[in-house]
C-alpha cells in the first residue's frame, strides 16, 4: 500500500511541476478533449449546414438555384421577395432580410452547387408534401425570371423535385 502512495504522491508533484513551468498538461483529461472536439466540430463547419427552420432553407435553396445560373439579377431578387412574401406570409422587410441572409450564406459561388447538393441531401424530410410542391415551382420561377433556366438550374431543381416531392403511387390491380 505504502508503494502506491508513494507512486501517486510522485506522479502528483510531476503533473504539478509540470503546470508551474508552463506545460498545459490539461489535453489529458478526456473530457476536456471530448469537449474542445465537439466544439470545434460545431463551429468549424459550413454555418449553412446549421440552418433548422424549413422557411430558411427554403430560401437558401431558392436564392442557390438563382446563383447557380451565376449572379442574382435584379428581376431574379424581385421574383425572389416577392414569392417569399406570398408563399411564406411575412412582410416586405422580413422577405427582405430572409433574401439577404440566404445571400450571405451563400456568399461563396464556387461552392454553391456543393452547398444545394448537400443541403437537399440533408433536409429531405423536413418539408411536407405540399411544401416541397411549393419549393420546386419557387425554384422554377426564380430560376426562370430573366429567361430560361440554365441546365445547371434544370438539373438541380430536377433532382430537388425526384428527392422532395414523392411520385404518386399508380392503382395496379393488386
Amino acid at each position: 500500500m505504502h508503494i502506491i502512495i508513494g507512486l501517486l504522491g510522485s506522479l502528483v508533484t510531476i503533473m504539478y511541476l509540470l503546470d508551474r513551468l508552463g506545460i498545459d498538461i490539461g489535453g489529458l483529461n478526456p473530457f476536456y478533449w471530448y469537449r474542445r472536439r465537439a466544439f470545434a466540430k460545431k463551429y468549424g463547419a459550413d454555418p449553412i449546414y446549421s440552418v433548422e427552420d424549413p422557411m430558411h432553407i427554403a430560401s437558401l435553396m431558392v436564392i442557390g438555384v438563382g446563383k447557380l445560373g451565376g449572379d442574382l439579377t435584379a428581376g431574379q431578387k424581385q421574383v425572389a421577395q416577392d414569392l417569399f412574401v406570398k408563399e411564406f406570409s411575412i412582410s416586405d422587410q422580413d422577405a427582405s432580410q430572409l433574401f439577404g441572409s440566404a445571400a450571405h450564406l451563400l456568399a461563396a459561388p464556387q461552392l454553391i452547387e456543393t452547398q444545394l447538393t448537400t443541403l437537399a441531401s440533408r433536409n429531405t424530410k423536413t418539408f411536407t408534401p405540399e411544401q416541397a410542391k411549393s419549393l420546386v415551382d419557387m425554384m422554377t420561377k426564380v430560376a426562370s425570371a430573366d429567361g430560361a433556366a440554365t441546365p445547371t438550374q434544370q438539373d438541380y431543381i430536377g433532382e430537388v423535385r425526384s428527392q422532395f416531392v414523392p411520385e404518386p403511387k399508380s392503382a395496379g390491380t393488386w
